[in-house]
């Protein structure tokens, strides 16, 4: 069965795209813990991080890492964190958390958005790329 992610990617969920090749995809993380949260998940539906082929791996973090760089630039807070969890959703993904204060990597506390402010948001990180 087809995580909620692969959904994502062949558009069958709509999402507030951030950035996208050909092998990954960057979107609003829609319960975000802080304005400008952020997933980043290869396109290959893989379900840990630790299992995509080494290359996969290694090119999902450069990934982030543009895309990290380019939400630091777009939304106000003294750092990006990044997370690993992956017990939520069957499919590997990096979560970049624009972090203010440690409450900001806490996923207790989640932000409330409209679909607006996410546009915006969206809009703002592509902008840096």
């Amino acid at each position: 069965m087809a995580s909620i992610f692969s959904k994502i990617i062949s558009g069958e969920i709509p999402s507030y795209k951030v950035a996208e090749t050909d092998d990954f995809l960057a979107f609003l993380d829609i319960n975000p813990n802080a304005k400008g949260h952020t997933l980043c998940i290869p396109k290959k539906e893989v379900d840990k991080i630790f299992d995509l082929e080494e290359t996969s791996y290694i090119e999902l973090l450069k990934f982030s890492r543009t895309v990290a760089i380019a939400i630091e630039k777009a939304i106000d807070c003294k750092r990006v964190g990044m997370s690993v969890i992956g017990l939520e959703v069957p499919h590997a993904h990096v979560h970049l958390i624009p972090l203010s204060t440690m409450e900001d990597a806490r996923f207790i506390s989640k932000t409330k958005l409209t679909s607006k402010e996410f546009e915006t948001i969206a809009a703002s990180i592509k902008a840096q790329l």
